[in-house]
């Protein structure tokens, strides 16, 4: 699953989330201890036959449930079943039906068989029931916000705006509210499902469609095959008008089911799938098992992406168009993410979610893999490097180990430790090991485990199997320990030795043991050494060096998870960036110079050179420093800054650049500017309608009303908002929601920012847009529970929508006759100050 991370860096930077323990399940070793579900009987097969009732939103259902004991004989058969309807129960042997005892309460269903049933003796048993997801009483959280496992969207197709869709979701343990079954990781069976549906609607499940028949009135019953063992929370079914869009690696079907306005762009999305699967497979020394790989995409999903076996289904934020996709695939990340989970999550499956890393930190890994073979290394390193610091400013999850058996909710797991600072700790292995045995130890866990469960401790012994290093040291520290080590450091020279020693020292209360690289700078040229620090408060070394060396670059490669203090000059930043190969290095002299751009000439020379960086992010962060209203910087780099608005290969460059000149105000770049109000890249688009706002205020109301904004990114809507809201662009209204919901949180990050939004929160509020207000409302939901339980928290979005809510009502006395959609308005905002309380 990718779990989609709402405003993570500066909610994470202000509040610290309390973490609550909850007594349950305990080893008599600890206060809780969320031991691994206890397999008393063995899954080998489940067969379906469902029908939907869209006016109901109900689902009707028989199964036929293959199973054995586990180990111990037994003559009961427990089931997970959350809200439903159980009709019958009966033992089906050879096609006869003997009715069985059962009892169902509490989401379980009990059934005694017709027999005590010893070891790998199989009996089957069948269920007659009605699936009621809407009765669910399970809630959701921060990583699924709902969890009623099966999703009726627009059922009755009141919303013309909206498709009719059926999707389902299983993880965590949401299988069990469409059919019954054992909710847990650690069962796995073979699958078919036969889906009657209205002819009109396509159908998308797990493994191959064997057979697809008009059953009358309408109707059509497609008959979906899973032959080979996976868990149960990866079942899934698809319903809906979709284009299928075919495409192949090898001789694997490879389909792209897609939205139909959007099908023209499904290659621009997806199209990289082949290559990625042709990667995966080389890199893990094992080649994708299934037997073909579909991708969907639902509306309102509860998540960002998940992973269900050969369907992964997406949110609807994967639906991208000309516009945003030649400036970025945003999504592809997350494709590449799913599909690695195919071998991480799908073929070997975590054994609990208290060992989720084994699959969420892989799949946060693979997103590097991609980068760094498609796009190159900087590209991999500014990807990890980015996730890293969501976790570092996060302090809430300092004090939580990556394997943990002690969370409060299963979804909890589902946070920054598990992925960003999972993804992370595999870098680090992965760089300790060497890319050999990292990866050989890889397709050995693949082999050893596959179609099975695992845990930790079994990834980390086939890494000692393949490179005879014992890694207790790294997982004791890594997986079964919290934090990272906060360094910081100081240096002397000896010059009789001509000796340089760097002291390392490590503040957090358990010291750290890791590999270190330093490069020391002798006569203006970087001199690498590799060091190992002991887990001690304090290491020493010493270094050859000519004079007083003229900058220590510590972690100069980036890959250490820490959090670094130190003080550089502009001087000595000047020579970091030049003299390091590193993209991680060069980036933290760029924002090590943030505060002295415009003050120092070392500071300028570094822009100068970076706006020349082979590799766009560099050429952004140096477009985003520079102030081109100084005319030193003007004449040292606007002729330079003009080349990159017209002529850079990258939108983004472009669009960074055009920035950079309205910074000037000078109506000579005006031709430019206005060039790219009709750009394709909505990037270029949007800082060009800014950048003619600043020289012509009157023109810009038009111009906004030009850009697409459906799916836009956090940046974009950061540009675009105070366009939208000093002009009072209506039509962009609801594309705002998502960023003007955190003002609060966003004035003390960037006050200019947070001032637009909290003015666009006012203006939302006080408008007749149920669009707009539903986009705050929803993206505050998502975000609640990553907001933890803080009451501070709690207090100020409570009150900012207590204020929003009295703004809603003046507009309901001044416009009674909208009483319906304002209404609605009230309702959401009122559901949304109740999830606060």
């Amino acid at each position: 699953m990718k779990k989609i991370f709402i405003a993570a860096l500066f909610l994470g930077a202000i509040f610290n989330s309390n973490f609550v323990l909850a007594q349950t399940e305990t080893s008599g070793r600890q206060e809780v201890y969320r031991a691994t579900h206890a397999k008393v009987t063995e899954l080998k097969h489940t067969k379906l036959k469902v029908n939907f009732d869209y006016q109901k939103e109900q689902m009707n259902g028989e199964e036929w449930l293959t199973a054995s004991p586990y180990f111990y004989a037994t003559n009961e058969l427990t089931l997970d079943a959350k809200a439903m309807l159980i009709h019958e129960v009966a033992l089906d042997q050879n096609g006869k039906k003997s009715p069985l005892k059962f009892d169902y309460k509490d989401d379980i269903l009990k059934i005694t068989l017709d027999k005590t049933y010893q070891k790998n003796q199989e009996y089957t048993v069948y269920i007659k029931y009605t699936s009621r997801p809407n009765e669910v009483k399970q809630e959701g959280s921060a990583a699924i916000s709902d969890a009623k496992g099966l999703y009726f969207i627009n059922a009755q197709g009141k919303d013309a705006d909206k498709p009719t869709q059926i999707w389902t979701q299983g993880e965590t343990e949401s299988s069990s509210a469409w059919f019954p079954t054992i909710d847990k990781s650690n069962q796995k069976t073979t699958q078919e499902i036969f889906m009657t549906v209205p002819d009109k609607y396509v159908t998308l499940s797990n493994g191959v469609m064997k057979s697809s028949e008009k059953s009358g009135n309408g109707l059509r019953t497609d008959h979906w095959v899973m032959d080979k063992p996976h868990s149960t929370y990866l079942f899934f079914m698809g319903v809906g008008e979709y284009a299928i869009v075919k495409d192949k690696w090898r001789n694997i079907p490879v389909d792209y089911y897609i939205e139909k306005e959007y099908e023209p762009y499904a290659k621009q999305i997806y199209g990289n799938t082949p290559e990625m699967l042709e990667f995966f497979s080389k890199k893990l020394g094992y080649d994708y098992p299934w037997a073909k790989y579909a991708q969907i995409s639902g509306r309102d999903y509860v998540s960002g992406a998940m992973e269900n076996t050969t369907a992964t289904l997406h949110g609807s934020a994967v639906l991208q168009k000309p516009g945003q996709l030649i400036d970025e695939n945003s999504w592809e990340d997350t494709i590449a993410h799913e599909l690695f989970h195919h071998w991480f999550g799908d073929l070997v499956t975590a054994e609990s979610w208290s060992n989720l890393t084994v699959n969420e930190s892989f799949a946060n890994y693979s997103e590097y893999l991609w980068n760094e073979y498609k796009y190159g290394k900087d590209q991999a390193d500014y990807h990890q490097m980015t996730d890293v610091n969501m976790y570092i400013h996060n302090p809430g999850d300092f004090k939580k180990d990556l394997v943990r058996f002690d969370y409060k909710s299963r979804e909890d797991v589902f946070d920054l430790v598990t992925y960003q600072k999972g993804g992370g700790i595999l870098h680090m292995l992965r760089n300790y090991l060497g890319d050999d045995a990292f990866f050989a130890g890889i397709t050995d866990y693949l082999k050893t485990y596959e179609f099975k469960n695992a845990e930790a401790h079994q990834l980390r012994l086939s890494f000692e199997k393949v490179s005879g290093r014992d890694l207790n040291w790294f997982f004791n520290q890594w997986y079964f320990g919290s934090g990272h080590p906060k360094i910081s450091y100081t240096t002397s020279y000896e010059p009789v030795k001509k000796q340089v020693s760097v002291t390392i020292s490590q503040s957090q209360e358990k010291p750290f043991e890791f590999p270190l690289t330093i490069d020391v700078y002798d006569n203006g040229k970087p001199k690498r050494q590799q060091v190992w620090v002991k887990a001690t408060a304090k290491n020493t070394f010493n270094f050859d060096s000519s004079k007083t060396p003229d900058l220590v670059n510590i972690n100069a490669d980036g890959i250490l998870v820490a959090d670094i203090t130190e003080t550089k000059t502009p001087e000595q930043y000047l020579l970091q960036f030049n003299g390091s190969k590193e993209f991680k290095s060069r980036y933290l002299a760029l924002n090590g110079i943030k505060d002295q751009v415009g003050k120092n000439t070392a500071a300028t020379k570094i822009l100068a050179t970076a706006i020349k960086d082979p590799y766009f992010r560099v050429r952004m962060k140096a477009l985003e420093l520079m102030d081109l209203s100084n005319p030193e910087q003007m004449k040292a780099m606007g002729g330079d800054v003009e080349k990159l608005a017209s002529n850079d290969p990258k939108t983004l460059v472009q669009a960074a650049a055009i920035r950079a000149l309205a910074k000037s105000k000078d109506k000579k770049y005006l031709p430019i500017f206005e060039k790219g109000v009709s750009a394709v890249s909505n990037a270029v688009k949007a800082n060009s309608v800014g950048a003619v706002l600043a020289i012509d205020p009157a023109r810009a109301s038009s111009y906004a009303e030009k850009i697409d904004l459906e799916g836009a990114s956090e940046e974009m809507l950061s540009q675009m908002l105070p366009i939208i809201v000093k002009n009072k662009v209506t039509s962009q209204m609801h594309h705002i929601g998502q960023l003007v919901a955190f003002y609060p949180f966003i004035k003390f990050q960037n006050p200019e920012l947070g001032k637009n939004a909290e003015e666009g929160y006012n203006w939302i509020m006080s408008s007749d847009n149920l669009k707009a207000t539903e986009s705050i409302t929803k993206i505050l939901g998502q975000a609640k529970g990553q907001m933890g339980d803080n009451p501070q928290v709690k207090m100020m979005i409570s009150q900012m929508l207590k204020e929003g809510l009295n703004k809603k009502m003046e507009v309901l006395k001044q416009n009674p006759q909208n009483a319906g959609s304002i209404n609605k308005q009230i309702d959401a905002i009122n559901k949304a100050i109740e999830d606060f309380k």
